[in-house]
């Protein structure tokens, strides 16, 4: 995976993540790493909440925290509050952030 193809870039304070969010699944996961039809990388999120009063962006801010030990405060949804591709910046070390995700990332 080059630069290129990951869904991360190194921003002022942290990471911007880009991620396509399944809710309503089996269970809490991060699926991996996977790229749209446009081109575009995005990181796989499927949590069990549904997608109601923000319910599902709150599962997903609180899975991503507790797997990269963050803060619950340090993930912040900046783009795609109503739908499934969102944007969160992710505010912290972005090199051992990265190094974190890549760690939990599987292309595909």
């Amino acid at each position: 995976m080059g630069a290129a193809d990951l869904p991360w870039q190194a921003c002022a304070g942290g990471l911007r993540l880009a991620v396509r969010v399944t809710p309503k699944a089996g269970r809490d996961e991060i699926a991996g790493v996977s790229v749209l039809s446009d081109g575009r990388p995005v990181l796989l999120v499927k949590v069990r909440a549904i997608p109601d009063k923000g319910a599902a962006n709150e599962a997903v801010a609180r899975l991503l925290a507790a797997k990269l030990k963050l803060p619950k405060s340090a993930v912040r949804l900046e783009s795609g509050a109503t739908a499934r591709l969102k944007i969160l910046t992710l505010d912290g070390d972005a090199q051992q952030i990265a190094a974190d995700l890549r760690a939990l990332a599987v292309v595909r």
